[in-house]
């Protein structure tokens, strides 16, 4: 009978010989978890409807997605070579993640060296052992190499007073100088009182075009409720009113400190019609859909925002590369938790990039 172990980290799952049997037949397979045990994979993080498969025969590992009643659309795309091996790299990333064991040394330090070394010793631990090219799941563990240390470009704020310190001149370099619009105070209205915010659309700024955000084109920068009598004027005239509502009323009560930073565009999952709106008393971040009249949280504040944007760009440069195509579902959920682990780990406060983070407002 297996027997079950918790410590204050996580849970250890130990099998007896004949519990295995006739499972696994394949020997090194079988030591891990009739001898030290079996615990939650760290770093693998893999979500609740994929699964970790073993091949008792080859001891190789795989994942796959269960369609029950569509059985011929699974696959088991390979993760690792052998057991060890995928605990191994899984611990290593989850080292990195928390800054600790043979990552420990990166406690505080920021920026693209960091970032560098980091990748270079986490892809060593890697390739470790690894049994040539055809190492099952190396392209996936070559992809977290990659993305998983670009959290260390920027660090919890000390001196900007928002969520993130950003390198100076991380979005110059990334999207161009020439597309990185900085805004003066004379551009932004008065309702925007959060002073941090303020600071960073001043000396920072925001890329105009950043998939899947696009600036507003026009200037100065407005509130919620002067974009939405605009817009109005603009395409019904100011005595339109075809839902029998007034203007007023299809915005949020308090849309005269919300201000309108831009677009989301189709590939969010948001539904069309929606804007990306900055709370003007604390810097939240949120986005306005238009056509079902909800606010809903989106990132902790600017400076996530503009991290998110930077961090999707990194990622859209990977797969633009045809050889990952293969790994692209991996390759957004090692973002999504990158992202995730930038924002409102280190903030309370939602997680970016959810197509519809829940909003209390909208119970």
């Amino acid at each position: 009978m297996s027997t079950t172990r918790t410590t204050t980290a996580m849970t250890t799952i130990t099998f007896t010989e004949d519990e295995l049997n006739p499972y696994i037949a394949h020997a090194p397979a079988r030591r891990r978890p009739t001898g030290p045990g079996l615990r939650g994979l760290p770093g693998a993080e893999r979500r609740e409807t994929e699964s970790v498969l073993l091949d008792g025969m080859t001891g190789e590992i795989s994942t796959t997605y269960f369609f029950h009643d569509r059985l011929d659309l699974m696959d088991a795309p390979p993760l690792a070579p052998a057991l060890e091996k995928l605990l191994r790299c899984a611990t290593a990333v989850d080292e990195l993640a928390a800054l600790r064991g043979q990552f420990a040394c990166y406690a505080g330090r920021l920026g693209p060296q960091a970032v560098a070394e980091a990748s270079r010793r986490l892809l060593a631990v890697f390739e470790a052992g690894a049994e040539g090219p055809g190492d099952a799941g190396a392209l996936f563990w070559k992809l977290a190499a990659v993305i998983r240390p670009l959290a260390l470009m920027a660090g919890p704020g000390t001196t900007s007073g928002l969520a993130l310190d950003l390198p100076v001149r991380l979005l110059d370099e990334e999207f161009g100088s020439a597309r990185v619009v900085r805004f003066e105070d004379v551009d932004v209205p008065a309702a925007l009182t959060h002073a941090p915010t303020r600071r960073f659309l001043r000396a920072t700024g925001l890329p105009e075009e950043a998939a899947p955000f696009s600036l507003d084109p026009d200037m100065p920068l407005r509130t919620l409720a002067e974009h939405h009598a605009d817009d109005r004027a603009a395409h019904d005239g100011p005595e339109a009113d075809r839902d029998g509502l007034g203007a007023g009323s299809r915005l949020p009560a308090h849309a005269d400190r919300l201000i309108r930073l831009g677009s989301l565009v189709a590939d969010t999952g948001l539904v069309a019609d929606t804007g990306l709106v900055v709370d003007g008393a604390t810097g939240a971040v949120l986005s306005w859909s238009e056509p079902d009249l909800a606010l809903r949280p989106l990132n902790a504040d600017i400076s996530t925002l503009a991290f998110t944007l930077w961090l999707l760009r990194r990622e859209r440069a990977l797969d633009a590369l045809r050889e990952l195509t293969e790994a692209c579902g991996r390759l957004a959920g090692t973002m999504s938790r990158n992202l995730a682990a930038t924002d409102g780990a280190r903030r309370p406060g939602p997680v970016p990039c959810d197509a519809t983070p829940a909003d209390p407002a909208d119970a």
